[in-house]
């Protein structure tokens, strides 16, 4: 596994449990709210780079674009 590879696993980790902890929703919910997300589509991309920012910073990005109750 890549160093890019880990970091976009440790991002995406950071992030759910942001939403599980944020919204009250399960992780199950937290993920897949995460991975159907363009935030989630842009992290996967190394051309964007956003995979080696942090996990706060990813996630103040997903949230204007996700229905979080």
């Amino acid at each position: 596994m890549t160093s890019a590879e880990y970091l976009k696993l440790f991002v995406t980790r950071d992030v759910i449990t942001y939403i599980a902890e944020d919204t009250g929703v399960d992780i199950k919910t937290a993920m897949e709210q995460f991975y159907n997300s363009e935030i989630f589509d842009k992290l996967q991309d190394t051309e964007t780079g956003l995979y080696t920012e942090s996990a706060s910073y990813v996630y103040e990005l997903f949230k204007p674009t996700a229905c979080i109750r």
